[in-house]
């Protein structure tokens, strides 16, 4: 949903090759096989995608998006050809129900046995057909606890006076709606207008009482620039700045509850070398690759043979993995269907006023 550095409006490619067929132990023909694979910014380690074309032969051209919504619409123009993306929760579910991604070959993805069964089958993707999952987390607030020595527990603090000029918000449109509409104890995904009409009148006022900065994943380096002490941030930069400097930061779930997200790759209708996709995807889904990833963008796994292989430091890090407890008020964004033009038309007026 990230965790990660925002690309303003150039995407990143990377072709990689393999110089022998032989030793890389290709078919005949393989050499030619390059897949496009679109993903969020700052959200893989990027030796991996070397690794797998010295290994297979095929080409990886890599781009990366911002946010949900760009990537939907870059892909629903049909400009790009991409062979694999990796949507959140509900614009996999919008995906689906608008056919444009196809049914994945799970017999071909061998790995797919070290997911735990705990993230297979969700509302998203009840019958586990279209999707394979990422990297889960949460949104949250981080703060600069040599800054701030109040402890921050509530969205409300983002409200507070007290921190004008202190507060980085988050640039995505669901992300600060939901926070908006869960302070004043809506569900995340309202389809009420009335509710809907009150969250944006909220974030609105915030302008006014602390004049926050919208950001995207540039929050990491402005977090450690220190521009500003307190920010919305997702899980796996909290803790990757939280174990750059673990007596500095503190990484907060408020306690009205949160987003709790699951990324997942899909390949869209028009994909033009599923096959390679796959071979990608269960690439990426071996224990020691996803432990690459996982130690390079700091993101919950749902690989369970690579979390046995995290230190005990990672596994009881509450940013990366929270209990139970402090998930019980969280929800999972869910498509808004028709009612998305409610939050779109809600965002325009928001990001308007000064």
């Amino acid at each position: 949903m990230k965790n990660i550095k925002k690309i303003i409006a150039l995407a990143a490619t990377v072709i990689l090759t393999c110089s022998s067929l032989t030793a890389c132990n290709l078919k005949p023909g393989s050499d030619k096989k390059t897949i496009t694979v679109f993903n969020w910014g700052e959200y893989i380690d990027k030796d991996i995608l070397k690794d797998f074309t010295a290994k297979t032969g095929i080409k990886v051209n890599y781009e990366t998006f911002s946010t949900n919504e760009e990537m939907y619409e870059k892909v629903k123009s049909g400009t790009n050809n991409y062979d694999l993306i990796c949507p959140s929760d509900y614009m996999v579910d919008r995906m689906i129900k608008e056919n444009s991604v196809q049914k994945i070959d799970f017999k071909s993805l061998s790995n797919y046995s070290n997911i735990d069964n705990k993230y297979k089958n969700l509302s998203y993707d009840p019958k586990n057909s279209y999707s394979v999952p990422y990297m889960w987390g949460t949104i949250g607030i981080i703060y600069d606890k040599t800054q701030i020595k109040d402890k921050l527990d509530s969205w409300n603090d983002l409200w507070n006076p007290k921190y004008k000029d202190k507060v980085y918000m988050s640039d995505d449109m669901r992300n600060s709606l939901g926070i908006s509409l869960k302070r004043l104890g809506y569900s995340m995904n309202s389809k009420n207008k009335n509710e809907i009409s009150k969250a944006s009148s909220a974030l609105i006022e915030q302008k006014k009482l602390i004049n926050p900065v919208y950001v995207g994943d540039e929050i990491k380096d402005d977090m450690r620039n220190g521009e500003k002490p307190i920010g919305v941030i997702y899980s796996g930069d909290a803790a990757v700045l939280m174990n750059e400097n673990p007596n500095k930061y503190e990484y907060v779930i408020p306690k009205e509850g949160t987003n709790l997200w699951f990324d997942s790759w899909v390949i869209p209708k028009n994909a033009k070398n599923k096959e390679a996709a796959e071979k990608f995807l269960n690439y990426l889904l071996d224990a020691k690759v996803n432990k690459k990833n996982v130690d390079y963008i700091g993101y919950g796994t749902p690989n369970t043979k690579t979390f046995d292989m995290l230190n005990d430091k990672v596994k009881n890090n509450k940013a990366s993995y929270p209990d139970d407890a402090s998930l019980k008020n969280s929800e999972v964004f869910t498509d808004l269907g028709n009612f998305k033009k409610l939050y779109n038309d809600a965002w325009v007026n928001i990001t308007a006023k000064k």
